[in-house]
């Protein structure tokens, strides 16, 4: 008879580095979650807080109209909004979390690349309550830096929960800033793409998985809230004439400029406010916020994030002055709210900028070449990617988070042109951008170890 022999079937044992994905995956869909339920918070926030401040949902759209419960101000009630909101958001910063005091993502980049992901978890809080007082209060600023602070402090909080290594409560951090971007601007692939283009400074196909399963989750529940809808819509624009890439060159290697001088200038502000104020700092939001007012009178655009400006601009719906007056002005009104200690993003006022930017260049073409120039929509969408690659240097992000913004898809070669000599244009003034600068002027510099100073 034959004998059998009995042979041990090894069993199969799942290789350390997927074992290690797959126990990231389910932590990664809670930050999802997280960060779309922060994001979509932080929207009605602002929206409250907007209402409450100005009486309307968006008062950069009801330019000039009066507080309906204060109808004998006037106009004039926007003297005090930023005042009394900066009242309130001043003493909560200073008491409780500083860091969440500015644009934020600095903060988020500084916990990546030196603390080891780590960020309190009242940032989260603070933050969130702080920038929607100083939004709804008119504080010329956007709601990405906020949510980015607001989502990776909650991913960091849940890895130090979970008790996971440095490395995957970096990764976790990623997924809320991933979260937070695709939730606010209904863009998931802007939301990774951000996140390892500014946060963690690498590309892995690992990271990206993770990352994509994060913002999409995120994206999916803001999606069920505030429905499918694209940002900024135009449809139809595409390059007529192939002279025209000769323009768009001439815009990017232009906003590139710009973004260094928005960035400089912001500094500057933060500066000269500085030096001006001398009392406790955590009266310094309300006292500078009755010079924001004064900016705000004059030119109530202004307002807030200026989203209903910005899209009337890219639709051609203002003149060559108003169109350098807004430009200059936003630059102006986004500086003074940072340099009076307000909270909020630099990514949508440099959005804002590009698009005046775009549609004044739009405007010159058509003028000195008639029948040759591109749509000033177009130039505009190209000018916001452009400025934002100025001041940033993340010309990936501005790419995919304009095509995202506007579904512009046929425009994509002339933003891709106009992107790549905005960033070597600011390479080239500066060694520094908007993110970075705020951290090298206290002594920190992200290419050096934990510990090193610049």
């Amino acid at each position: 008879m034959p004998r059998y022999v009995r042979t041990k079937v090894p069993r199969f044992k799942v290789p350390d580095e997927t074992a290690g994905q797959l126990r990231i995956l389910a932590p990664a869909v809670v930050i999802g979650v997280g960060a779309g339920a922060g994001a979509v918070l932080f929207r009605w926030m602002v929206m409250g807080a907007t209402r409450l401040f100005s009486g309307h949902a968006d008062y950069a759209a009801a330019q000039g109209a009066a507080h309906p419960l204060l109808p004998h101000l006037g106009p004039f009630f926007v003297l005090l909004a930023p005042a009394v909101a900066g009242l309130v958001y001043g003493p909560l910063v200073h008491r409780y979390a500083r860091e969440a005091r500015g644009h934020g993502v600095p903060e988020v980049m500084l916990a990546v690349a030196q603390n080891g992901g780590r960020i309190k978890g009242r940032v989260a809080v603070v933050k969130s309550l702080a920038s929607a007082l100083c939004i709804g209060g008119g504080g010329s600023v956007g709601r990405e830096g906020p949510i980015v602070q607001i989502g990776s402090a909650l991913g960091s909080t849940l890895g130090r929960l979970i008790h996971a290594d440095e490395q995957r409560t970096t990764l976790l951090l990623a997924c809320g800033a991933a979260g937070g971007i695709a939730a606010t601007f209904n863009a998931p692939l802007a939301g990774v793409v951000f996140a390892m283009e500014l946060i963690l400074r690498r590309w892995t196909a690992r990271t990206f998985g993770i990352l994509a399963i994060a913002s999409v989750t995120a994206c999916a529940l803001a999606r069920a809230v505030f429905g499918n809808e694209v940002f900024l819509p135009l449809p139809g624009l595409s390059v007529q004439h192939p002279d025209q890439y000769a323009l768009f060159a001439v815009l990017g290697l232009v906003a590139g400029a710009v973004g260094i001088v928005f960035t400089r200038f912001l500094y500057a502000v933060e500066d000269l406010c500085d030096r001006i104020w001398r009392g406790p700092e955590w009266l310094r939001p309300a006292v500078g916020g009755l010079a924001l007012g004064a900016l705000l009178l004059v030119l109530p655009q202004m307002y807030g994030v200026g989203y209903p400006v910005l899209e009337d601009a890219a639709h051609g719906k203002y003149a060559l002055g108003l169109l350098l007056l807004l430009l200059a002005g936003k630059m102006v009104a986004t500086s003074l709210t940072m340099g009076i200690g307000g909270s909020g993003g630099v990514f949508a006022p440099s959005l804002f900028i590009g698009a005046m930017l775009g549609a004044v260049f739009g405007i010159a073409a058509s003028a000195l070449f008639p029948g040759h120039a591109a749509a000033p929509a177009a130039f505009a969408m190209v000018g916001m990617a452009a400025v934002f690659t100025g001041s940033a240097r993340a010309p990936i992000v501005a790419v995919v988070i304009m095509l995202e913004l506007t579904g512009a898809y046929g425009l994509l070669m002339p933003l891709l042109l106009a992107v790549a000599l905005s960033a070597g244009v600011s390479r080239l003034l500066s060694r520094e951008t908007v993110y970075t600068l705020k951290l090298t002027r206290r002594g920190i510099d992200l290419s050096r170890p934990a510990g090193a100073t610049a």
